[in-house]
C-alpha cells in the first residue's frame, strides 16, 4: 500500500539517536534547547520551546495567553480537531469561522463579518487560530489587521508548514501572530516521533510557556538556594521532548529544505499527470509557497462516481488514499456542545468531494504513476470537467 504520507529516517538520523543514548543525556539535555534555536532561527522568531506534541504547543499557547473561562476562541472548521480542542482545555469556548472555497483556509470575509456580529453582541473572542491547511499559508496580513481592530490574539496553526512561506518570509516569524505552532508528527515536514514546537517574538509568552510545559517550575534566580532548588509558580504540565526527540529533530531539519523540494515537485508533478482528469487540483494563492504537507483534489460533483467509491476502488489497488478533514463541528463531541450541520457550508462543501493523494518525500515517480493511472482507470476523463481547476 502506497500510504499517503509517511517518515523519512536516515542513517544520519539513527546515527544522531544512538549518540544520545550513550551520552548520559536521554531527557534533558543539551539537544532540546539546540532544537529549540535551530528551529527559531530559521523561521526567523527570537523564542521557540519544544513540546511533546502540536497539541501540546496549542494548548501551552492559549494558556500563554490568558485564555479561561469566560473566554472564546475561533478557529477553522476544516482542521484536525486539536486546533478547537486547545481551548475547551482551558475552559473556554469555541466556535468556527468558514473556510475560503479556493484555498480551503479560514475565509477572511466570513471573520470580518463575524467579527462585526460579535462586536454588536459583546461576544468577540480572545484568540483566533488561523489554520494553514496543507501548507499553504492564510490570508496573515488580513487577519492581523483584524486583529488589531477587534482586539483578539492570533495563534497561527502551522502544523502542515513548516517551511512554507508568505510574502517571501518564512511561516513561523510570528510577524502576523501572537504565537505560531509547529508539529513533528511522523508525516509532517520533519519528525521528531512525536512532538512541536511552540514560536514566538514576545519574551513573556516564552517565559511563560516555557514554565508552563515543565509543571510551572522556576529554578533560575534563586540563587539564594542550593543548585536543588525550584519553585512551582504556576499549574502547568509535563509537556517537554527529550534529548532523543530533540536530537532526531536536529538531524532532519538539517534535510528540510530537500525534503521541501521533494514535496514541490511531486506536487507539480501531480499538477502536470492530473491535468486531463475531471478533478479539481490545488488552487496555490499568489505570494505564497506552500510546504505541500497534502495534495488534496476535489472530485466532481454529479458524476457517475462518487468519494467514497473513488477511496475505496484506489485503495483496492494499493493507493492509500485518505481524507482531510471531517469539518470538526460535525463530530459528535462537538454536536453535543451544540453544533449542528449547516452551520459552517463550505467547510462541509468541501469535506464531501475532498481526497488526499499520496505526497511525501521518498514517493518515486514509479508510485506516483501508479496512483495517477489507478484515478485514471476509475475516473476516465469527462470532457465538461476535463481540467478543472478553481481560479
Amino acid at each position: 500500500m502506497i500510504p499517503y504520507g509517511r517518515h523519512s529516517i536516515s542513517e544520519a538520523d539513527i546515527d544522531a539517536v544512538v549518540e544520545v543514548l550513550r551520552s548520559g543525556w536521554i531527557t534533558q539535555g543539551p539537544a532540546t534547547p539546540r532544537f529549540e534555536s535551530l528551529v527559531s532561527s530559521y523561521c526567523g522568531a527570537d523564542y521557540g520551546v519544544a513540546v511533546s506534541s502540536g497539541t501540546a504547543a496549542l494548548h501551552l499557547a492559549c494558556l500563554a495567553l490568558g485564555l479561561g473561562p469566560g473566554d472564546a476562541l475561533w478557529t477553522s472548521p476544516n482542521s484536525f480537531v486539536a486546533s478547537a480542542n486547545c481551548a475547551l482545555y482551558c475552559g473556554a469556548s469555541v466556535d468556527f469561522v468558514d473556510i475560503d472555497p479556493h484555498t480551503y483556509n479560514m475565509s477572511v470575509t466570513a471573520l470580518r463579518t463575524k467579527l462585526e456580529q460579535a462586536r454588536s453582541q459583546g461576544t468577540l473572542p480572545k484568540i483566533v487560530v488561523p489554520v494553514h491547511f496543507a501548507g499553504q499559508p492564510c490570508d496573515m496580513k488580513e487577519i492581523a489587521g483584524l486583529a488589531d481592530e477587534y482586539g483578539f490574539h492570533v495563534i497561527e496553526d502551522a502544523c502542515h508548514a513548516l517551511g512554507a512561506t508568505y510574502e517571501d518570509q518564512q511561516v513561523g516569524n510570528c510577524r502576523y501572530s501572537d504565537i505560531t505552532v509547529f508539529s513533528f508528527h511522523p508525516v509532517k515536514m520533519i519528525t521528531t516521533g512525536e512532538g512541536g514546537v511552540l514560536l514566538t517574538n514576545n519574551k513573556d509568552l516564552h517565559e511563560r510557556a516555557g514554565r508552563l510545559h515543565n509543571h510551572g517550575i522556576v529554578r533560575e534566580g534563586l540563587s539564594e538556594e542550593g543548585g536543588w532548588f525550584y519553585e512551582q509558580h504556576e499549574l502547568g504540565f509535563n509537556y517537554r521532548i527529550t534529548d532523543i526527540q530533540g536530537v532526531l529533530g536536529i538531524s532532519q531539519l538539517s534535510r528540510l529544505n530537500e525534503y521541501l523540494s521533494q514535496r514541490r515537485e511531486l506536487a507539480a508533478r501531480y499538477n502536470r499527470l492530473l491535468e486531463d482528469l475531471p478533478l479539481e487540483r490545488p488552487y496555490q494563492e499568489a505570494g505564497r509557497q506552500s510546504s505541500w504537507h497534502l495534495y488534496v483534489v476535489q472530485v466532481p460533483e454529479n458524476s457517475g462516481w462518487t468519494r467514497q467509491s473513488l477511496y475505496e476502488e484506489l485503495r483496492n489497488e494499493g493507493v492509500g488514499v485518505n481524507v482531510h478533514y471531517i469539518p470538526v463541528h460535525t463530530q459528535p463531541y462537538y454536536q453535543r456542545l451544540g453544533f449542528q450541520y449547516g452551520q459552517f457550508p463550505l467547510a462541509e462543501a468541501y469535506y464531501g468531494r475532498a481526497l488526499t493523494l499520496p505526497l511525501y518525500p521518498g514517493l518515486s515517480e514509479m508510485q506516483q504513476d501508479h496512483v495517477v493511472a489507478s484515478l485514471e482507470k476509475f475516473v476516465g476523463s469527462d470532457e465538461s470537467t476535463r481540467g478543472r481547476r478553481i481560479e
